[in-house]
């Protein structure tokens, strides 16, 4: 199956390099393991954001490892949150933040727009590959986002993990308290984090954060049971999405001018991490935020949407511009580091959510890790197509992570202090 040999491209061996992300946070925080696993990681509640994808941001003075607290941290759903949550109309006051909901332009329904959309059928006809991998790299350099469709990933095994994310947040709150995240802890159910730089604000939403690959750095416990199926769709899919994103980066290399092998090889061996979102219908949703803007801070990033909610808002140009979810699409966006390794060519975009007056919204995200041997630099390809000059500094992995969680604490993009 197309699956299985994706699966032992991106996972047939650990990183070339002993210091993976989690070891890397290890030693910044002064944490002593015996392994690279994440498990009995004592302040891994501190790589929250980098973790789901939201370790984008950039960097001033390095942080010394006793404000990482300050940075980050995952707050528990409460019985009074859940309350505030079916209710909708009274906001408790940690949830409101209309100046930053306000910050910035809405492009209304009425303006003519559209996000672009890829058709993966057409990249995989050769009558078709090269206009559509024209327009794959356009959205890439232009938009840092596109609408998937045609995209080949099982029909049934999307299914059931729309299935099972509908039943997990449809359980009563004391079920999904059961893999509740820890007070040492970041993965399992409670809020997507709060961050300093917002007066720690919460976003209105529930969500879920686990490792899904390698299967060697999971923490099972973490994992809902209820509902029965969630485990098995949840492993099966995580699969699927890696043969998915193994096939966007092919045409990806091939748009860049880049051996195939040159960007895959960047994510293989490289965690895979996932967070599912439920963002709740709010009356007065001019005053909720249902995650902060911000960038990608891995390397490619896929979501499902599970219902037809928007939501999603992209910042282009000064604006916010809505996505409108297309049937049966996945919505792909470049990654912070992703932008790196292209050398500038891709740009990873600022993002929100904002939750529906009326309608609840509930996603699937799959977030890819990437780096080369050790390294956040521009593929050398890359660098030598553009006579040898690169447009961001390379820098250790170590480094990019603790400069990414100091950039959360200043709200801004740690990549962008790479630009040379």
């Amino acid at each position: 199956m197309a699956w299985a040999k994706a699966e032992f491209h991106f996972h047939r061996a650990r990183p070339r390099f002993p210091w993976t992300p989690w070891r890397i946070v290890h030693s910044v925080l002064g944490v002593t393991t015996a392994t690279h696993s994440i498990a009995g990681v004592n302040n891994s509640h501190k790589l929250a954001p980098f973790c789901a994808g939201l370790g984008g941001a950039h960097a001033g003075r390095a942080m010394e490892a006793r404000n990482y607290d300050k940075v980050v941290n995952r707050d528990e759903i409460t019985d009074a949150t859940a309350s505030a949550f079916a209710d909708g109309g009274q906001i408790p006051e940690k949830y409101i933040r209309t100046e930053e909901v306000l910050d910035g332009v809405v492009v209304g329904d009425d303006e003519s727009y559209e996000l672009p959309v890829v058709d993966m059928a057409r990249l995989l006809d050769p009558e078709s590959s090269a206009l559509e991998i024209a327009k794959l790299g356009d959205a890439c350099r232009n938009w840092g986002f596109f609408q998937l469709t045609n995209h080949g990933a099982d029909e049934g095994v999307v299914q059931r993990m729309k299935d099972s994310t509908v039943q997990f947040f449809s359980t009563p709150l004391e079920s999904k308290k059961k893999v509740a995240v820890r007070e040492k802890g970041f993965e399992g159910f409670g809020h997507h984090y709060s961050r300093a730089s917002s007066g720690h604000k919460l976003d209105w939403a529930e969500s879920v954060i686990l490792i899904t690959q390698p299967p060697q750095d999971r923490k099972m416990e973490m994992w809902p049971t209820n509902p029965p199926t969630f485990r098995e769709a949840l492993e099966v899919y995580s699969v699927e999405m890696i043969g998915l994103a193994e096939r966007l980066l092919g045409f990806m290399a091939a748009d860049l001018g880049v051996e195939r092998a040159a960007l895959l090889d960047a994510f293989t061996g490289r965690r895979q991490s996932m967070a599912i979102h439920y963002y709740p219908p709010c009356r007065h949703r001019e005053k909720v935020m249902g995650i902060t803007p911000h960038t990608d801070g891995l390397g490619l990033t896929l979501l499902l949407h599970v219902d037809d909610t928007p939501g999603l808002q992209i910042r282009k140009g000064g604006r916010w511009f809505p996505v409108r979810p297309l049937p049966g699409a996945f919505v792909v966006n470049v990654a912070d580091i992703l932008e790196v390794l292209s050398n500038g060519a891709y740009r990873s975009v600022e993002h929100r959510v904002i939750p529906d007056a009326e309608r609840a919204r509930t996603t699937v995200v799959i977030f890819q890790e990437a780096a080369v041997g050790g390294m956040v630099a521009p593929l050398s390809g890359l660098v030598a197509e553009g006579g040898g000059e690169a447009r961001y500094k390379s820098i250790e992995v170590e480094e990019y992570i603790k400069g990414n969680f100091n950039a959360l604490m200043e709200g801004t993009r740690f990549i962008d202090s790479l630009r040379i």
